[in-house]
């Protein structure tokens, strides 16, 4: 058999993003160029790591928040969060913890902060001259908060008791005749 190609076919002239750079920021475009670099030559996870995130689209490199920044990096002195995302600040937080932060950009209110608390906000090419292999830092992510995320649940497995729980069902609307009857109750056959 041949490949339909009228119903689509081939799939071509679609690169991954890690094959071709699709950001039109030239500072990135640099960065990704550095990493790469540093990933082939050092054998670092973390420089890989560092190159997929700068890859990736911006829905995927979501914000993180000075609070929950500050909280994942108590008890790590002498330590670089990094980010690959944007840093932004947080006014339910009355004192800044001082932190040394590097990412790829800082609202200005967050960077005022970390740098009155003491520490520091550096880009990833001056943590490539400080940490070329990642060491002594802590890489780390923002939430991802997309709404479609809602929907996408748990590992599914035959065995897992949890794969329904919590996870939103795609519902025309919520209310009294929509998804109540099976699987929602146990008195009608089951419920999950």
């Amino acid at each position: 058999m041949g490949i339909d190609l009228k119903a689509g076919g081939r799939r071509v002239g679609h690169k991954s993003s890690t094959k071709l750079v699709k950001t039109a920021n030239p500072y990135n475009k640099l960065l990704i160029k550095l990493y790469k670099f540093l990933a082939r030559r050092t054998d670092s996870k973390f420089c890989a790591t560092v190159v997929k995130r700068l890859h990736m689209s911006k829905v995927n490199q979501p914000p993180i928040g000075l609070n929950r920044l500050a909280k994942y990096m108590t008890n790590k002195d002498g330590k670089t969060a990094v980010i690959v995302g944007k840093v932004t600040d947080d006014v339910r937080m009355m004192e800044c913890p001082k932190m040394s932060v590097c990412a790829l950009g800082f609202t200005e209110n967050a960077r005022k902060r970390i740098e009155a608390a003491g520490g520091e906000c550096i880009t990833f090419d001056q943590l490539a001259l400080r940490a070329p292999k990642g060491t002594d830092t802590v890489l780390l992510r923002g939430p991802k908060s997309r709404s479609a995320l809602a929907h996408f649940g748990h590992s599914t497995s035959v065995t897992n008791p949890h794969t329904h729980d919590g996870v939103k069902p795609y519902v025309r609307s919520k209310g009294r005749k929509f998804e109540r009857a099976r699987g929602r109750r146990s008195s009608r056959g089951f419920k999950v």
